[in-house]
């Protein structure tokens, strides 16, 4: 089963970055799941498809997933480009499109 070791990234829903700074060891569901035949229902045999562990850094994921014996897959996160600027700059005169209402 292969296991899936990411940062998440930040609830879209709020402002803040909470729960941003751990690093996510996930196994992965898709392959486990099985579709029944005569329901058409989804289901697995497994609990580890429950499992999500979180690490203070990529390195400490990495470790336990070797010593576990696990498959991984490392996701590295990009980080937003920030744009940096004051208030005042909303009104400068030479925007590049004109402020209007």
């Amino acid at each position: 089963m292969l296991a899936k070791i990411y940062k998440p990234s930040k609830n879209a829903m709020q402002s803040g970055k909470a729960k941003t700074s751990a690093w996510v060891l996930e196994l992965d569901v898709a392959a486990a799941r099985s579709v029944d035949p005569l329901m058409g229902w989804t289901s697995t045999d497994s609990t580890e498809t429950q499992l999500r562990m979180t690490f203070e850094t990529r390195e400490e994921a990495v470790a336990y997933a070797r010593r576990k014996g696990l498959e991984f897959q490392v996701l590295t996160p990009r980080e937003p480009k920030r744009i940096i600027k004051t208030y005042a700059e909303n009104f400068s005169t030479d925007r590049k499109y004109p402020w209007t209402h």
